[in-house]
């Protein structure tokens, strides 16, 4: 029987009981990891493990922490735990991208310095069988660049290219009267090792994400997630999400995807190989081979460092970490701004793609992520962004406009922690406002909503936002 059924106590007691039980619910409602959450609120508020791990397991997360955040060297050195830079490469540590754990950012003008943005290329299908090759593999890479350019190398290897990013601007009126000024990030690249690239090539700039919360999203069943799809919309509410199908290395078949800007990794452990494999040079069991291409010689006789580079181990030791850094919980729930926004964020539409709740499965092997009710503002799908945000590159089944819904937990923490604030796949939003505005396609509803509505609505939108 439930404490409300049960015959009534005196009247004093139930009018505490009244009292108390919406600070309760505030108190549930504030952790956005379910009990993973963490209070931290200052530049290592991603940087915590999940506040209910266990002593053992701190330990495991410390080492993890400790591969994840120093530089990988080169082959062959003293450190043999931690060397094989490259021969290609893009960083030599995983926190240089994911910077605090937090976002990446683009380069001011004139800077080359990019070191956290990537730049996938491809060749664009040309034929029903390029397009079967693509949802069987992912992409077609370049047979010289392969399918990400890597703009550093060790000596003795020369770098693929080097990245120079300016910028296009256009505005848009607000009801009001506020005039936004969007920029939109123009790749251009020089010193192509092996020659110029032709219009059969796609491009697609992609930012670090934050590393929050990663194994509670991996933690929940595909079945929570399919359950969200509508491919057709069946329901005519003008959202149409698909789950990407692509190819699990352990598995070897294909299965769904839930990680990276088109969800194109299935797991985070094969999430985490392929970055080191594609960012820093780093073998490992799951990605054997270097990123060397059949014309890049002197890449393919540079040293290793190991037969992997990075052990299963290791490897695991990572995943542990990235599964179980700590959601922080939200700020300021009790102020009225707030709560008026999370109306606007319901009005609007919004949470028809970023879905607000979720209860993770029982976990017998990963109790800090078991049965934890979970608030991470996403539904894992692809959707269909418009025309504006397509980067035209097609990623196993996900098209060139499709993007996955990326989290909005610890959202209102980026600045905090990054120093900067850089949204959307390739950073082009400096805003949470400029992020609304580059939605078209299926969020374009949404964001025309936000254009109309009255500037006290879009500020409580914002500030309930940054409670996140």
């Amino acid at each position: 029987m439930s404490v409300l059924s049960k015959p009534r106590p005196r009247t004093a007691l139930w009018g505490l009981l009244l009292c108390l039980l919406p600070c309760w619910l505030y108190a549930f409602g504030e952790k956005s990891g379910g009990n993973t959450s963490v209070s931290k609120t200052d530049n290592d508020a991603f940087s915590l493990a999940a506040a209910n791990l266990s002593f053992e397991g701190r330990l495991d997360f410390n080492v993890g922490n400790s591969f994840f955040r120093n530089p990988w060297v080169i082959a062959p050195a003293t450190t043999t735990a931690r060397d094989g830079l490259g021969p290609l490469f893009n960083t030599n540590g995983c926190q240089n991208c994911h910077i605090r754990d937090g976002r990446g950012h683009l380069p001011a003008t004139g800077d080359d310095n990019a070191v956290s943005l990537l730049v996938r290329l491809s060749l664009k299908p040309q034929s029903p069988e390029d397009w079967q090759r693509i949802r069987q593999h992912g992409v077609i890479p370049h047979p010289e660049y392969g399918d990400q350019l890597q703009d550093f190398a060790i000596p003795g290897v020369e770098s693929e290219a080097q990245l120079h990013i300016d910028y296009e601007y256009h505005e848009v009126t607000l009801s009001g009267g506020q005039v936004v000024r969007l920029r939109k990030p123009i790749l251009s690249l020089s010193q192509l090792a092996y020659g110029p690239l032709d219009q059969q090539v796609a491009f697609s700039m992609r930012i670090a994400p934050p590393m929050i919360g990663l194994g509670l999203l991996e933690a929940l069943s595909d079945g929570q997630i399919k359950a969200l799809a509508d491919p057709e919309d069946a329901d005519g509410d003008g959202i149409s999400g698909r789950w990407n199908p692509v190819w699990d290395v352990t598995q070897q078949q294909l299965v769904l995807g839930r990680f990276g800007w088109k969800a194109e990794q299935p797991t985070l452990r094969q999430q985490n190989a392929a970055a080191f494999n594609g960012d820093i040079g780093i073998t490992s069991s799951l990605f054997p081979a270097e990123n060397c291409t059949s014309v890049q010689t002197a890449c393919r006789q540079a040293p290793a460092g190991g037969v992997p580079e990075v052990s299963d181990k290791i490897l695991n030791l990572v995943t542990f970490y990235t599964s179980h850094l700590a959601v922080p919980k939200r700020r300021n729930t009790d102020d009225p701004q707030v709560k008026a926004g999370e109306a606007v964020f319901m009005d609007a539409g919004c949470a028809g793609c970023h879905r607000v709740q979720y209860v993770t499965p029982a976990l017998a092997d990963r109790a800090p992520l078991s049965e934890q009710t979970i608030h991470p503002y996403t539904d894992l799908l692809l959707h269909d962004m418009g025309p504006e945000l397509a980067d035209d590159r097609p990623v196993f089944s996900a098209s060139g406009s499709e993007w996955r819904t990326p989290p909005l937990w610890g959202i209102g923490l980026t600045g905090v922690v990054s120093g900067f604030e850089h949204y959307l796949h390739d950073g082009r939003a400096q805003s949470l406002l400029e992020a609304i505005l580059w939605h078209g396609g299926e969020g374009k509803p949404s964001r025309d909503y936000v254009v109309q509505t009255s500037p006290a609505k879009r500020d409580a939108l914002l500030a309930f936002l940054n409670s996140l």
